[in-house]
């Protein structure tokens, strides 16, 4: 060891791929299952893991796993380090040369939920593209798009109201559940119908649509929620969630299972369909991307392996 040089936790890519597979499946065989693994090594990669760093990452229940506070920190590091090694092996050596500019647009949540780790790397393999970010409402996007004055755009497809008139790239794809405080008498449910739901406060968030979006399922369902809480923070709704003030129905993509002040939040499936909603890339039909653009819609469909589904984060 160097000198003076705090000693640096000792674990593998294959324990962190083993990691992100517990915390994505909820339990230890159903992860070990999915990669082709023995449950008792599953075990013994993740107890290593958490002696490397210290810690307890995972709560054992019988019910499964979910995360601890460090454990939910940790998650997030050990997928972006996947990522950049997954980057490392399939672009070693592309985009030095390729050299131009790239405006994109993005929706609130796209751009705070989503995309940005994925262009941060996407600027360090093409340094010399200059890479201008907007953040825009998805009506100015989509009309920037279509009348050509913007080359491509990052936002919930789902939303689109013209999409016939626009080149689509599926990113992610990512279900929608209902969030309740951890103490909620519904929280040990296996799945809760819309008329449970409408006897409870509702909290609507109005950012991305999300207000126009659960008005749209809530008539499907035939049912109107009791009392309405409207917010355009996603964090005072997370802290109003955990505090057991309301519910709300959101995606995955924006679920965390804790607020800021360490309140714990859980996510419930509904008894009743609920739309997909898609995230990705949409440029103007029938326009060919210039190289730049073409080359980050082929690095981030990489990156995102072609709308893998977003699960919630335990």
């Amino acid at each position: 060891m160097t000198a003076g040089l705090p000693a640096l936790p000792r674990f593998t890519l294959r324990q962190l791929h083993y990691f992100v597979a517990v915390a994505r499946c909820g339990q230890i065989s159903a992860a070990a299952t999915e990669i082709g693994l023995s449950q008792s090594a599953m075990t013994l990669a993740i107890a290593d893991l958490e002696q490397a760093m210290g810690t307890p990452l995972l709560e054992r229940g019988r019910q499964g796993v979910t995360l601890t506070f460090q454990g939910q920190g940790f998650l997030q590091h050990a997928e972006s380090l996947l990522r950049m090694a997954n980057e490392a092996a399939r672009f070693p050596f592309r985009g030095r040369d390729l050299e131009g500019k790239l405006e994109l647009a993005a929706t609130y949540t796209v751009l705070g939920y989503f995309l940005l780790p994925a262009l941060a790397r996407f600027r360090e393999l093409y340094p010399r593209i200059e890479l201008s970010l907007e953040e825009l409402p998805r009506q100015e996007i989509e009309a920037r798009l279509t009348n050509g004055q913007l080359e491509m755009g990052a936002l919930l497809l789902s939303n689109l109201e013209t999409p016939e008139r626009l080149e689509t790239r599926v990113l992610g794809r990512s279900r929608r559940q209902l969030w309740m405080a951890a103490n909620h008498a519904l929280a040990g449910r296996g799945s809760v119908s819309f008329e449970e739901l409408a006897t409870l406060p509702y909290i609507l968030p109005t950012v991305d649509e999300g207000d126009r979006n659960a008005r749209r399922y809530w008539a499907d369902a035939g049912h109107t929620p009791r009392k309405v809480i409207q917010t355009s923070s996603m964090e005072a709704l997370r802290e109003m969630v955990a505090l057991n003030l309301g519910v709300t129905i959101l995606s995955d993509m924006v679920f965390r299972p804790w607020s800021l002040d360490g309140r714990r939040i859980h996510a419930v499936p509904m008894d009743a369909h609920l739309p997909v909603m898609e995230v990705g890339l949409a440029w103007s039909s029938g326009t060919p991307l210039s190289p730049c653009a073409a080359a980050l819609e082929q690095f981030l469909d990489r990156s995102f392996a072609s709308g893998t589904p977003m699960v919630a984060k335990t």
